[in-house]
């Protein structure tokens, strides 16, 4: 499994995107601002788009990629969301207001998108990858994602700040390679941290010593803009115990079995 890094801030300034992950050439997870590092012909190749939740800085690309390729889709680019996720786009999305209504068009019965909801707890089987669905707790329904093929095991928390429901799930995987996790905000932010509900370097930890797969590789994302370096010393101190590594727009990944330490 291959995983381009399209965007991964908690906000945007110059080299900064929001979340979106290219997994295979195919999928999106997520389409934050960092969509727009695609070329056309990379666009093209998209057939799967899979969303945490509904806030912009995970779905605003949506119209316009669609728009830039539109006349290319013979077949429509599926949206794979949670009920209230896809509700929140058409509401407020593809509402002939902010933008028209792609699901229709240019005809109902030959439209260039397609809503394709799932149930917060579902696995998924799409383009050779499995793709489990877990709830976490942010301050609008969201989920995390599993995403394993036969070479190795990735999960992305979304947005989220302190469960037992991701790491307990995480904890129950045979193995798991990769691990994107969430971290918005510095210490000194944590109250508002909590009433946004992500997580902080002090509440990540707390959590992170939950994790039981000791030969994960763990990168922290969605920082945001001028935050990045308070974060990482933080988390650094907090947690010593493992290597941490930090997203950066542009990161290629290849997902594979992690080598298992000599008994």
């Amino acid at each position: 499994m291959k995983i381009r890094v399209l965007g991964c801030s908690g906000g945007i300034s110059k080299g900064r995107h929001t979340t979106s992950y290219l997994i295979n050439d195919t999928i999106l997870v997520d389409a934050g601002s960092g969509v727009g590092e695609l070329s056309i012909a990379e666009m093209t190749r998209i057939e799967h788009i899979f969303l945490t939740h509904s806030h912009h800085d995970h779905v605003h690309a949506i119209p316009l990629l669609i728009d830039s390729i539109f006349d290319t889709l013979t077949v429509p680019i599926v949206i794979h969301a949670i009920a209230e996720t896809i509700e929140a786009l058409k509401n407020h999305v593809f509402n002939w207001v902010i933008w028209p209504d792609f699901a229709i068009l240019p005809h109902p019965d030959a439209a260039v998108m397609r809503f394709a909801p799932f149930s917060p707890e579902e696995r998924l089987h799409v383009a050779g990858l499995t793709i489990e669905t877990v709830p976490v707790n942010h301050i609008v329904p969201t989920v995390a994602y599993i995403i394993r093929d036969a070479a190795g095991s990735f999960a992305f928390s979304g947005d989220t700040t302190t469960t037992d429901q991701l790491w307990n799930r995480l904890n129950a995987l045979p193995s798991l390679d990769v691990l994107f996790i969430e971290t918005a905000f510095s210490n000194r932010e944590a109250l508002l941290c909590a009433k946004a509900r992500h997580y902080c370097p002090t509440t990540l930890a707390e959590d992170f010593a939950k994790l039981q797969h000791q030969q994960t590789k763990v990168y922290l994302t969605h920082a945001k803009p001028g935050e990045e370096e308070d974060i990482r010393q933080e988390c650094d101190q907090l947690i010593p115990s493992r290597q941490l590594n930090y997203l950066r727009d542009g990161d290629l990944i290849e997902v594979c079995h992690a080598p298992q330490p000599a008994h």
